[in-house]
C-alpha cells in the first residue's frame, strides 16, 4: 500500500474476512482508490495460458461506503470464480475508467468497437478490412440496437436485441448480418441470450444464388469483347477468369502470371478483405484468350489511406453498368464457383481460394454441389454391378 490512509485499519479488518472465508481476493488501496487482487484467469489477449495473480482495477473510492461496496464486489467475483463465469469484459476499464459492468449502452458499443478493431480478426488482419467490416456490418446494427433501446427504456438488452434483429427483413443477407454483429456485442458484454440469434437467420442463402441467373460461359466471353477500354476488359477477364471479388483485382501479385508460368497462379495479397490466397484460373485457356499476362489496371485511388476497399469494389460495379453488361461483377464470381464445381474440384479448395469458409461454400452452392455429388454417384451405381435391360 501507499502512505497511511484513515480506512487501513478496516481494510485490515475486511481483508481478515476475505481471508476466513476463504474467497481467494484481498483488497488493495492505491492512493484514494480500492481495487480487488487475486489469482485470476489470463486476460483477453494474454500469452498466459493459466491464472495468475492479478489486480481488478475496480478504482472504487476509498470512504467507508467504498470499502462496503468493494467487499460485496469480493464476494460476486470469488463466486463466479468458483463458477467459472468470471468474465474480464464486465471488470476491465473503458476509455472513462468505468468497469463495463456499469457502463451505459452507448459506452459499451465504443468500448466493443475499440475491441473490435484491436482484436476481433486476429493478428493477421490489416486495419483496412477491419475497418470496412465495421462500418458496414456491425456499426449499422449498433446503431439500431441504441436506437431503439432509446425508444422502449422498459426493454433489458437482451430483449432490445431480439427486437432490433426482429426488426430486419425476415430471410435476408441484413437479417444474417444483423444476427452476427448483435451476437458478436452480446458475447462481448457477456450477455447471455436465451435463444441463440441463429435461430433467427432464416433461409437466405442457398434460395438466392440458386435464384440468380448466371451468365453462361458464351454470355462472359461475348460481353468481353463488348468492353471498349482494354484496362477494364482486363478487371472483367481477371473476374470471369479468376473468381475474384471486385476488389481484389487491384490488390494481387500478378508476378507469375507476368512471367509466363504455365499454372498461371495468381496471390491475392493480405490488404484484402479476406487475406492472402492463392487462386487458379478456370477456365486455363481464358488466360491466353483474355490476354491477362499483359497486366494493364485502370487508374484507380487504391492506397486504403485515402480509399476504402468497398469504394474500389464500387467503382467496378459502376463501369459494369456504364457498359450495359447485363449481369454484376459478383455474377462472374459465382460462375466461376459453379464451373470449379462441374470441374470436379474439391469443396474445400475452391472455398480457400474463393477466401471464404467451406461452410459458407457449401451453403452457398448447394445446389450444384448436391447436383454434382449426386451425378457422380449415378455414374458410380451405373458402372458396378448393373442389371441388365430386358430385351
Amino acid at each position: 500500500m501507499s502512505q497511511s490512509h484513515p480506512l487501513d485499519t478496516q481494510i485490515n479488518q475486511v481483508n481478515t474476512r476475505l481471508e476466513a472465508a476463504r474467497l481467494g481476493l484481498k483488497i488493495e488501496r492505491r492512493g484514494e482508490k480500492l481495487n480487488l487482487r487475486g489469482t485470476l484467469p489470463p486476460r483477453p489477449q494474454s500469452h498466459r495460458l493459466k491464472p495468475y495473480q492479478q489486480r481488478i482495477p475496480l478504482s472504487i473510492p476509498a470512504t467507508k461506503a467504498g470499502l462496503k461496496q468493494i467487499e460485496q464486489d469480493a464476494k460476486v467475483i470469488a463466486a463466479k470464480l468458483i463458477e467459472r463465469t468470471f468474465s474480464w469484459q464486465d471488470y476491465l476499464p473503458l476509455a472513462n475508467g468505468k468497469p463495463l459492468a456499469g457502463a451505459s449502452l452507448e459506452e459499451k458499443i465504443e468500448a466493443f468497437r475499440k475491441h473490435f478493431l484491436t482484436f476481433t480478426q486476429g493478428q493477421n488482419a490489416l486495419p483496412a478490412s477491419q475497418l470496412v467490416t465495421w462500418e458496414k456490418a456491425y456499426a449499422p446494427y449498433l446503431k439500431k440496437l441504441g436506437h431503439l433501446a432509446n425508444q422502449h427504456s422498459q426493454l433489458s438488452l437482451a430483449e432490445a436485441i431480439y427486437a432490433t434483429v426482429q426488426a430486419t427483413q425476415p430471410h435476408s443477407r441484413s437479417r444474417q448480418i444483423c444476427c452476427t454483429a448483435l451476437g458478436a456485442f452480446a458475447e462481448f458484454c457477456s450477455l447471455p441470450l436465451p435463444v441463440d440469434l441463429k435461430q433467427f437467420w432464416g433461409s437466405y442463402g442457398n434460395s438466392r444464388t440458386q435464384q440468380r441467373q448466371l451468365p453462361s460461359d458464351d454470355d462472359i466471353v461475348t460481353w468481353f469483347g463488348h468492353i471498349p477500354n482494354p484496362a477494364w476488359r482486363f478487371v472483367y477477364g481477371m473476374m470471369a477468369t479468376y473468381g475474384l471479388r471486385n476488389h481484389e483485382v487491384f490488390f494481387c501479385d500478378y508476378q507469375p502470371l507476368k512471367s509466363g508460368d504455365e499454372a498461371a497462379v495468381v496471390t491475392v495479397l493480405e490488404t484484402t478483405k479476406t487475406g492472402l490466397h492463392d487462386v487458379w484460373p478456370f477456365y486455363p485457356e481464358w488466360v491466353e484468350r483474355f490476354n491477362l499476362r499483359f497486366i494493364n489496371l485502370p487508374d484507380l485511388q487504391t492506397d486504403l489511406q485515402q480509399t476504402t476497399l468497398q469504394r474500389i469494389g464500387q467503382q467496378v460495379s459502376t463501369q459494369f453498368r456504364r457498359y450495359g453488361i447485363p449481369f454484376s461483377p459478383y455474377d462472374l464470381r459465382h460462375a466461376w464457383a459453379v464451373r470449379t464445381i462441374h470441374f470436379g474440384l474439391a469443396d474445400t479448395v475452391a472455398a480457400r481460394m474463393m477466401g471464404h469458409s467451406v461452410a459458407i461454400h457449401n451453403r452457398t452452392y448447394h445446389r450444384w454441389i448436391t447436383q454434382r455429388d449426386q451425378q457422380q454417384a449415378v455414374k458410380v451405381a451405373l458402372a458396378h454391378n448393373r442389371p441388365q435391360a430386358p430385351l
